[in-house]
């Protein structure tokens, strides 16, 4: 009984990780400035500021999406989604065997969060980075009617 009232304790002590659908990130109306990053010609990198309302993500959907225009990720799932202390991680998974995949890091903090997104193209062994740095400007509806 002593050992089993010492695990509990332990296991309370240490912080476990949260579901990514759990992250708390609110939804709203955030502004995204996003660079897309090619290997050895990042200084032609342009930003790009986009207004993207957000909503919690549904089971197996991208939380947090791709912005680069012609991206092969709008019909693929997130997959080992972990959200522990500020970081939430996923990797996004194509159908088929030679299709796209990713991997996206965010630090996510009360109204902000900032990431990168590493891509392999598939079958191409093409690579990119898209880097993402978002302000939350409001409620979606709040900032439609203005």
């Amino acid at each position: 009984m002593r050992i089993s009232a010492a695990v509990l304790v332990v296991a309370a002590m240490v912080p476990a990780a949260v579901r990514a659908d759990e992250a708390p990130l609110p939804g709203g109306l955030y502004e995204v400035t996003s660079r897309l990053e090619l290997p050895h010609v990042e200084r032609w990198a342009i930003d790009k500021k986009t207004r993207v309302c957000f909503a919690p993500a549904a089971r197996g959907a991208i939380p947090l999406p791709v912005l680069s225009e012609n991206n092969p990720f709008r019909h693929c799932a997130a997959t080992a989604l972990t959200f522990e202390n500020g970081r939430l991680e996923y990797d996004i998974a194509c159908p088929g065997r030679a299709d796209a995949r990713a991997h996206a890091a965010y630090a996510i903090t009360p109204g902000r969060f900032t990431g990168r997104i590493a891509m392999v193209l598939g079958a191409k062994n093409m690579t990119m980075t898209e880097v993402q740095d978002a302000v939350r400007m409001g409620d979606c509806e709040a900032t439609a009617q203005r």
